[in-house]
């Protein structure tokens, strides 16, 4: 179903009557731009939901990355619900939850891994307890750690301040101070709590409509309450927990449902008899101001509806002091991250010009007066770092840039020298200064080459899995531009009998040799392969590994991507894409123009000795590479851009991207040399939110080399 609800109003206990219950569950997500985490979602969903009568709702909110069309081409049967805005989590929920016909509802997030067997085991558990009314299982981080979140207490106000002041991080064991997430109970422990967390939980649908003592009644009289449509019309008042509360737009509104579902006479369990991974968007990072006003204002919000009168007053002056002193300790941490280059910067300048100054002194016989080190020294570092700043050296996007070092050591060089002729008392330390400056450019430049060379190191990564998928991973990994993997070999459930097929892809050995393959082949990354393991032994395995200094990643079945901790890598553009954000540095205009025409003019020049190449050679690639170049001067009269739209590809490039055609495509290179349309639109679309001098040098180099490849004329295209 497909429908534009963002209109819509509902007060929390609107709708007392509900559908026929015909289904086991109903399985409710709500999505904002995360595409590829919700389509491992969805894909996790059907294998649990295998042998069981459920319905999947996505509610849409106003996502621009292709969520929608994602789901209309691989999930047809899941229930669609698009909003044209982000209308909040509650909200979205509630869409969903108005539709439900299942007995159980699922609110699960789509940055989440459910394990096969987590919807039939957490429906046999709510059978098993007819008196709790909603039930939550363990939480795994994507390290696989397990995540606090899980199960937690209401934020009384001490328990509140206990979390906001530390004291829950620095005793967790306490029973007094780790109450908010019970960090004192054992993991492997079923609890009853106050509260879980609304990325995993499962709700029975009939606490919704009815306090418990009312469903006691209603089975008595041998009525399902799951089949009413009208209870008022039989004479039940309808007491139940009702939906979401639409006034917590994000955070608080999973802990203000437990709340009323325990009014209602419902209990709320925490079962550890299966798990579920959930990766965290990054948009909401703890370390940011937003995430602080946005969680410990859902606290209040959350005290001002259910704590009344003295309790509340005494609750919000706790809460404002703890929102105080963590905004302050946020404000501090950010001014310090964003300061630490600079400040490195600083102290290395000085250091050199003391030292220097130290060495000048002694060759002259003579000492430097006070004001030297106390002033010029500090005075001259401090114009260097303000030079490398101006020029934009540390924009975050791009911080190991080598041109502002150099152009930030000539401003301070200048600066002081100027100041020389006005201030003669600092006259007699400009051979110090002019020293110093080609010292200090070195310095920083070769601490920026240093981090670039480190940045540009491949992580070592394994595959787990079955061979086919490691050779899939390998293949994408060669036509990969600018991978920033290297596969060194794949690990599976161990040898069969008969002859093992050929291989590129090493075999290193078998699941229980992982732990020590990790530790002893030094691995970076483990990429684990959706298409031949199963959730459950993944989730498994993470933990095995747990400890080690490696992340986790997950190769999407059928899909040339990978999820790892709250980000997903394109194995098609070297775009590394954040959850919910935004890209960043995109060059402007005339940066890109001063690229394609040096570009341009680099190409033309070459072009004779391409063309005798080709000749000589008979070689068809090179004639191929030839024939292209011959359209460089269009891109010097503007007619071309030198990174552009095929032709034959330009009815399938979205139109808002304002793109030309180009001497060479996006999509040069490609694994596939046929893209189908889909692929197409989000190559393009992936280009205009990163492009840069690299991601351009990237795309030309793999385009040349598939020119010259002859064994492959399939990206070859005429003008």
């Amino acid at each position: 179903m497909y429908a534009s609800l963002t209109t819509e109003r509902h007060d929390d206990r609107a709708h007392a009557g509900h559908a026929p219950a015909s289904l086991d569950l109903s399985v409710i997500i709500v999505n904002y731009n995360v595409r590829e985490f919700l389509e491992q979602a969805l894909r996790s969903v059907e294998r649990a939901a295998r042998g069981l009568r459920v319905e999947v709702f996505v509610v849409d909110n106003g996502s621009v990355d292709g969520s929608a069309e994602m789901i209309r081409t691989y999930f047809p049967d899941v229930h669609l619900i698009i909003n044209d805005e982000n209308v909040g989590f509650a909200r979205a929920n509630n869409q969903a939850i108005r539709k439900a016909r299942g007995r159980f509802l699922l609110i699960l997030n789509p940055d989440t891994i459910v394990q096969e067997d987590t919807f039939r085991t957490l429906l046999a558990f709510m059978d098993r307890h007819p008196e709790a009314g909603a039930v939550g299982c363990t939480i795994l981080n994507p390290d696989g750690s397990f995540a606090l979140e899980s199960r937690r207490a209401f934020p009384t106000p001490l328990v509140a301040f206990y979390r906001i002041i530390g004291l829950s991080h620095l005793f967790p064991r306490s029973r007094r101070f780790g109450r908010y997430n019970l960090t004192y109970l054992p993991h492997s422990e079923i609890a009853e709590v106050d509260a879980l967390s609304g990325s995993c939980m499962l709700v029975r649908h009939a606490a919704l409509h009815y306090a418990r003592e009312e469903v006691e009644a209603l089975q008595r009289s041998e009525i399902d309450p799951n089949s009413l449509r009208h209870t008022r019309a039989l004479g039940y008042s309808g007491n139940g927990a009702g939906l979401l509360d639409e006034n917590f737009f994000m955070y608080g509104e999973d802990l203000d449902w437990c709340y009323r579902i325990q009014q209602a006479g419902w209990k709320v369990y925490y079962t550890p008899e299966t798990r579920i991974i959930h990766y965290k968007g990054e948009s909401t990072k703890k370390g940011e101001l937003r995430y602080v006003r946005l969680f410990y204002g859902a606290m209040s919000r959350f005290a001002d509806k259910h704590f009344q009168g003295h309790y509340s007053r005494l609750f919000a002056a706790l809460l404002h002091a703890g929102i105080l002193l963590r905004a302050s300790a946020t404000v501090i941490a950010n001014v310090f991250r964003r300061l630490r280059a600079p400040l490195l910067d600083f102290l290395l300048a000085l250091g050199i010009v003391i030292i220097i100054g130290k060495a000048r002194s002694l060759e002259a016989g003579m000492t430097f007066p006070a004001p030297f080190y106390a002033v010029l020294a500090p005075a001259y570092a401090l114009s260097i770092v303000t030079g490398i700043a101006v020029c934009r050296g540390y924009v975050r996007s791009d911080p190991q840039r080598l041109r502002p070092v150099f152009a930030g050591s000539l401003v301070g060089l200048v600066a002081i020298a100027c100041a020389s002729f006005f201030l003669k008392e600092i006259a007699f330390s400009r051979a110090v200064v002019l020293l110093s400056c080609p010292l200090i450019a070195l310095m920083l430049g070769s601490m920026r080459l240093a981090q670039n060379a480190r940045s540009r190191i491949p992580r070592r990564a394994i595959l787990v899995g079955p061979r086919s998928e490691a050779e899939r991973l390998r293949k994408m990994l060669a036509n990969h531009p600018a991978s920033t993997f290297e596969l060194l070999g794949y690990v599976d459930r161990g040898v069969k009998r008969g002859k093992i097929p050929k291989s590129d892809t090493p075999r290193l050995g078998s699941l229980h040799q992982l732990r020590d393959l990790v530790r002893i082949r030094r691995v970076d990354d483990v990429i684990f392969a959706a298409a031949g393991l199963s959730n459950d032994a993944i989730f498994s395995l993470i933990q095995q590994l747990n400890g080690l200094p490696v992340q986790f990643k997950i190769l999407t079945e059928g899909s040339r991507h990978i999820i790892g901790k709250a980000s997903v890598h394109h194995l098609v553009l070297p775009a590394l894409i954040e959850v919910n954000g935004a890209p960043t540095g995109l060059r402007t205009p005339m940066a890109r123009r001063a690229f394609e025409i040096s570009a341009a003019l680099a190409g033309i020049l070459f072009y004779p000795a391409i063309r005798i190449l080709a000749g000589v050679l008979q070689r068809p690639g090179y004639r191929r590479l030839a024939d292209r170049l011959l359209h460089l001067p269009a891109v010097l009269s503007g007619r071309l851009r030198l990174i552009g739209i095929h032709p034959h590809e330009a009815p399938f490039v979205p139109v808002d991207l304002g793109m030309r055609p180009g001497v060479f495509g996006v999509t040069d290179g490609l694994p596939n040399p046929k893209p189908d349309p889909d692929e197409i639109a989000r190559t393009y679309r992936l280009y205009a939110a990163n492009q840069s001098v690299s991601l351009d040098i990237d795309i030309l180099q793999h385009a040349i080399r598939a020119l010259l490849d002859e064994h492959d004329s399939n990206q070859v295209y005429k003008k």
